[in-house]
């Protein structure tokens, strides 16, 4: 089996590049959506108002950890290890399958890249991202920035990936590339 990352800046297009290899068949998972279930689990944020009709809040956390450094160190020391831990139970879960993707959005940041194999990047222009990030989130210009600039830069991730995948023109276009990073995953 094969253990592939996948990662990128927000905004990206990481879910799509994910819906596409799902597409192929093969399994993919989504550490947001396991960073969520953990999230329902911690029931103490050292005494923070994040809490809407007893369940997270993840807008006004949001808020707060873009806004708030050392809230957002905590609360990734809280729940990267857990994270870390869902996405290696999902490896033995999968052992006979030839490859298992897991879209880690922080995988450099979270330390997570040394347990894959391979690491596919998606990368868009700022411009571009910007623009998706405050439709998407309904999120002000400096709000959404806050986000990216949250992020280490695209630039460094590139450098330590193993595949890139430029997102900046059609979804056909996105696929087709989706298509040839598969079709290079079987040859190598």
């Amino acid at each position: 089996m094969l253990r592939i990352a996948i990662t990128g800046n927000i905004a990206s297009g990481k879910s799509q590049v994910e819906k596409f290899i799902s597409e192929l068949g093969y399994p993919v998972y989504d550490s947001d959506k396991i960073a969520h279930k953990v999230l329902e689990e911690i029931t103490e944020f050292y005494g923070l108002d994040v809490f809407t009709d007893g369940k997270i809040d993840r807008k006004k956390l949001g808020n707060l950890v873009f806004s708030n450094p050392d809230i957002k160190k905590k609360l990734e020391d809280l729940t990267h290890p857990k994270i870390k831990a869902e996405i290696l139970n999902l490896f033995n879960n999968h052992k006979n399958d030839e490859f298992i993707f897991v879209s880690v959005p922080l995988l450099y940041e979270a330390g997570f890249d040394g347990i894959f194999d391979k690491v596919l990047i998606i990368t868009s222009d700022k411009n571009i991202q910007l623009k998706r990030l405050m439709s998407r989130n309904n999120l002000t210009e400096n709000d959404a920035l806050k986000r990216i600039n949250a992020q280490e830069a695209q630039s460094e991730k590139i450098k330590k990936a193993d595949y890139v995948i430029e997102n900046n023109s059609s979804l056909s276009e996105l696929q087709s590339k989706v298509n040839k990073f598969i079709n290079y995953l079987k040859q190598n």
